[in-house]
C-alpha cells in the first residue's frame, strides 16, 4: 500500500474514532440534561416570536399594537396595517421601493424593525395628498409621466418629497444623485428628474 493510500486510510480511521467517541458521549448523558439543553433552545426560540407593545403614528393616526421583534417596518405597514402602497421590492434595501418618510427622513422600511420605531411618526404614500387634491410631487409625476408600469412610483415619490426637502434638488445631476437609490426598471428617470425638477422650482411648500 502506498504512503497516499496508508494517510487516507488513517483519516478515515480517526474520523471513524471521532465519531464512535461522540455518538458514545451523547448516549450515555443523561435524559435530563438533554431535555435542558433542548429546553433553552426552545425558550429562545419562543422570545424572538414574543409580541411587544410598539406605539408609533403613521399618517399622523396613533397606533398601539403588539409586534414580534423579528417584524419589518414594511410588513407591519403591508400586513397589519394594510397599508400596500409602500412596496416589497428587494426586501434587501437595494432598490427604494419601500421608502417611507420616518420622523421626516427617508428610509428603507425593509431594513427598519418595527419595534425600532417605537414613539416616531411614520409617513406613507397613503398620507401624502390632502383628501382629494394630490400632494404637488405626485401632481408633478403624472404630468410628467413619471412611471410606467408604477410599482416603484410610491417609493420614487417619497424620496422625491425628501430630495426637495433635503435641499438636493438644485440641478438635475444633484437630483440624480440623491435619487439613485431608487430603482426604476423601465427606464422613467429622465421624466422623474424633470418633475423633482419642477417642483423644485416652483418653490410649493411640501
Amino acid at each position: 500500500m502506498s504512503e497516499i493510500d496508508n494517510n487516507q486510510s488513517g483519516d478515515t480511521r480517526r474520523d471513524f474514532l471521532k465519531k464512535t467517541s461522540l455518538f458514545t458521549a451523547l448516549s450515555l448523558t443523561p435524559l435530563t440534561v438533554l431535555k435542558a439543553a433542548d429546553n433553552k433552545v426552545d425558550e429562545r426560540f419562543a422570545e424572538l416570536f414574543e409580541k411587544i407593545p410598539l406605539n408609533l403614528k403613521v399618517n399622523n393616526k396613533a397606533y398601539s399594537l403588539k409586534v414580534e421583534p423579528r417584524v419589518t417596518l414594511l410588513d407591519l405597514l403591508r400586513e397589519e396595517l394594510d397599508l400596500t402602497g409602500t412596496k416589497k421590492g428587494c426586501d434587501h434595501g437595494q432598490c427604494g421601493a419601500c421608502t417611507v418618510h420616518v420622523d421626516g427622513a427617508r428610509v428603507n422600511s425593509c431594513l427598519s424593525l418595527a419595534v425600532m420605531n417605537e414613539g416616531k411618526s411614520v409617513t406613507t404614500i397613503e398620507g401624502l395628498a390632502k383628501g382629494e387634491e394630490l400632494h404637488p410631487m405626485q401632481a408633478a409625476f403624472i404630468k410628467h409621466d413619471g412611471f410606467q408600469c408604477g410599482y416603484c412610483t410610491p417609493g420614487q415619490i417619497m424620496s422625491a418629497v425628501a430630495c426637495v426637502r433635503e435641499g438636493h434638488a438644485n440641478s438635475k445631476e444633484e437630483i440624480r444623485e440623491y435619487m439613485s437609490g431608487n430603482i426604476c426598471r423601465c427606464g422613467a428617470y429622465p421624466n422623474i428628474v424633470d418633475a423633482i425638477q419642477e417642483v423644485k422650482e416652483k418653490g410649493t411648500a411640501i
